[in-house]
């Protein structure tokens, strides 16, 4: 990877890994990968299996509801840019995708995936331990928010 120092304060923004060491955001950083997307390519749907969790390089990613291709029908959950991550509940969560993410222009995205991830956590269980209390709080955040059910 080029340039590790941006990356470990993208990482310190994630709240799953916003309490984790330097080191520990280290290994993290050796498990990513860097991805391009072209404009319109649907980086996942909802309903897919959780695979990999994402931070936006370069670029914009939409985050909406419904299966409609139609903007018009579309419900926007969010529009992410540079330094922004998505997906990252995937990474400690059996549930599928509760929403769809679609490449709104040419982008870069950095990739963690899901085995790579339990990997870490299976030779690290600090980091184990450190992720589970915030996944506790994040998975109680989004059951009382009505929009991801």
């Amino acid at each position: 990877m080029e340039d590790i120092n941006p990356m470990l304060n993208i990482l310190a923004k994630i709240p799953l890994f916003k309490d984790l060491s330097d080191d520990s955001k280290n290994l993290i950083l050796n498990s990513i990968t860097l991805q391009y997307f072209p404009k319109g390519h649907k980086v996942f749907n909802k309903g897919d299996a959780g695979d990999a969790m994402y931070i936006i390089k370069k670029g914009l990613v939409k985050i909406y509801l419904n299966d409609s291709d139609d903007p018009d029908e579309q419900t926007i959950l969010a529009e992410l840019a540079d330094n922004a991550f998505f997906g990252e509940m995937a990474l400690v969560s059996e549930k599928p995708r509760n929403a769809n993410a679609v490449c709104m222009i040419d982008s870069e995205i950095f990739m963690l995936k899901k085995d790579d991830f339990n990997s870490l956590i299976t030779n690290n269980p600090s980091i184990a331990e450190q992720i589970s209390t915030e996944f506790i709080t994040r998975v109680k955040s989004n059951d009382q928010n009505p929009k991801m059910s």
